[in-house]
């Protein structure tokens, strides 16, 4: 009887239990509850689950380590009695996950028991395609925004604004459900890709969702307030786009191309953080000088100003609410200081969570320091409000490792397995810095080949100032001495565009060193040692505004199964409608001409979607 007037209590002062277990991004899952006028209170211990009045199981990373642990709080059996005596529960991704008999991600581990079948991974779903054609071949995971089919009335949908048919809920997952005549009762919502998986269900008070209403923009936020008021549910569905039984089928809205936002963070000479953009990698201003040689030569050494584009909290609520599909801050000062010690980068996180309901991907900094272990790193960005971490110059190594120490096969000891293996592969991104290497002669073909090179057939249309760059990084990467000017040949200097062949290689350290490991090579290794996400840069394209390095692309989303960011030398809509119309890149992302405000997001979605190509308008 105390239990139920605790309960009651609660109820009256709107406070939500969240089910923490120790998984990934909870906070935004705190967050969005808190915007929707709740108060949150976090389940210590287990007698707390059976006092709460309504439940919420943000489940985040694999389906084994979120079982385990719950056994090892002593979590799943009071869980199991509350879902069973059917009281307000909402579990979020892995949270609907866990409702089912078990999961392929770890055969022969229970789950809570509660919908009969078993998750299945894509690939092994008969039907799904992610080894065909270019023009069928899908990736694993899952990611991005898709739409939803309702296929019976829901309290979830009631405080959503119009009908459920044009809009998308962000999903990212590599396991999924499937509707079967001993969980039909069960099926609230189905999504296609490839299949038709389950994407919502709901039984009395119990409901759970495969996408994350936390990350689903406003969206995502009337979906928590459905659940959140305890509502009856309506008689009618809301809206004609749904499905009832035997009526046929309904026009799905499929997964829509991605436009993200990217924030390079770093401190300040002042000590400030702020956002800010490379010319070339360059982050500093060009100071003006005399065209004097004295004065070239005083200017070089001379630093200018960090560019300042403002504060990242500041800028990511901006690019949200201007309808952003993501928003990832690159902490390009991490190889300065110890990121579990860079308290100002997990304040900047937690300020962002606050406001900003899409995904939000960190990077830099994620490896080991000293006694501390890159999960632990990776950990304390997730709790401070990231919901995937980068890693680069790291993974480069880890690759050569693989190939040249391991034989290709991996032995569970890099950060990338490691971090997947806890918040599962789609919580890992690689940014990836390739240069093109061209190459002039046959033998010089042969021998790139030779130590497994991709060679591709390229068109070189630099500037001459970029060939006599290029020039120059070829020794300074080196760490040779660069050529003088008059070394520099007037091949190297001409200007006119002609056909070339070329691989890309690999750099580290913002691209002024290089590896020896070609693009390929490190994201197929990448992919093997569990990253979910490629994020591919092009040195020879940033800051040129020129469009996307398009055969860089392609050649490397051709040679994974896991989704690729095309980023680096966006500076017109017109540039991502090429690239998602002649690569299957499933995002693209760009900084600076949002920055400056030389292109709106709205104008890239608008070019995008008028080139019949799927996009979310916000």
């Amino acid at each position: 009887m105390a239990a139920e007037t605790s309960a009651e209590a609660a109820a009256s002062q709107g406070v939500v239990h969240v089910l923490d277990y120790g998984a990934g991004n909870v906070r935004s899952v705190e967050n969005a509850i808190t915007k929707c006028g709740y108060e949150v209170k976090t389940i210590v211990r287990p007698e707390e689950i059976l006092e709460a009045e309504l439940l919420v199981f943000p489940g985040v990373g694999s389906f084994g380590n979120a079982m385990r642990r719950l056994q090892e709080k002593g979590f799943e059996a009071p869980l199991k009695e509350y879902i069973a005596a059917d009281r307000p529960f909402f579990g979020i991704c892995l949270g609907m996950q866990t409702l089912f008999e078990g999961s392929e991600e770890e055969p022969g581990l229970p789950g809570l028991g509660a919908i009969p079948g078993i998750v299945r991974h894509f690939n092994a779903v008969e039907g799904f395609s992610s080894d065909g054609s270019d023009d069928t071949k899908l990736t694993v995971p899952h990611i991005g925004w898709n739409g939803v089919v309702c296929r019976k009335p829901s309290r979830l949908f009631a405080s959503v604004e119009g009908s459920m048919a044009d809009k998308r809920a962000y999903f990212v997952h590599s396991y999924c459900a499937l509707a079967t005549e001993a969980n039909k009762d069960w099926v609230l919502c189905t999504t296609q890709y490839g299949i038709d998986f389950v994407s919502a269900v709901q039984k009395g008070n119990v409901m759970a969702t495969q996408f994350h209403p936390e990350k689903s923009g406003g969206l995502g936020l009337a979906i928590l307030k459905g659940f959140l008021s305890r509502k009856s549910d309506p008689t009618e569905l809301a809206a004609p786009d749904a499905l009832a039984a035997g009526e046929g089928q309904v026009a799905q809205v499929g997964l829509s191309r991605r436009i993200i936002a990217c924030l390079d963070v770093r401190k300040n000479d002042a000590g400030d953080l702020v956002v800010t953009k490379g010319d070339g990698y360059d982050v500093r201003e060009k100071k003006k000088v005399k065209e004097d040689e004295a004065a070239k030569e005083e200017a070089k050494a001379e630093k200018g100003a960090v560019r300042n584009f403002g504060k990242p909290a500041e800028l990511a609520k901006r690019y949200y609410e201007d309808g952003a599909d993501e928003v990832t801050f690159l902490n390009i000062t991490q190889f300065r200081e110890d990121t579990m010690e860079a308290e100002t980068m997990h304040e900047m996180l937690r300020a962002v969570s606050q406001n900003v309901f899409v995904p939000l991907t960190i990077g830099g900094g994620i490896r080991d320091y000293g006694d501390r272990t890159a999960l632990e790193v990776a950990a304390k960005y997730f709790r401070s409000g990231a919901d995937k971490v980068s890693l680069g110059s790291y993974a480069v190594e880890a690759v050569i490792r693989l190939r040249d120490e391991l034989g290709g096969k991996p032995d569970g000891s890099t950060a990338i397995e490691k971090i997947s293996t806890v918040y599962g592969n789609q919580a890992v991104v690689i940014s990836v810095d390739p240069r093109r290497i061209y190459l002039e002669t046959d033998d010089e073909v042969a021998e790139a080949e030779a130590k497994g090179y991709k060679v591709f057939e390229v068109v070189d249309d630099r500037a001459a100032a970029d060939r006599a760059a290029y020039a120059r990084w070829l020794r300074t990467s080196v760490g040779e001495e660069p050529p003088a000017e008059s070394e520099v040949s007037q091949d190297e200097a001409d200007a006119a565009s002609r056909p070339s062949r070329c691989w890309f290689q690999c750099t580290v350290a913002g691209g002024r060193k290089r590896r020896p490991l070609d693009a390929i090579q490190l994201v197929q290794g990448v992919e093997k040692l569990g990253a979910g996400e490629i994020l591919l840069n092009s040195i020879d394209k940033d800051g040129k505004n020129s469009g996307f390095d398009i055969a860089l692309v392609d050649a490397v989303r051709s040679a994974v199964g896991i989704p690729v960011i095309a980023s680096s030398g966006a500076g017109a809509p017109e540039h991502f409608v090429e690239v998602f119309s002649k690569t299957k890149a499933e995002a693209a992302l760009a900084a600076g001409i949002f920055h400056r405000e030389e292109v709106e997001i709205d104008a890239v979605k608008a070019a995008v979607d008028d080139a019949g190509l799927p996009v979310r308008r916000s």
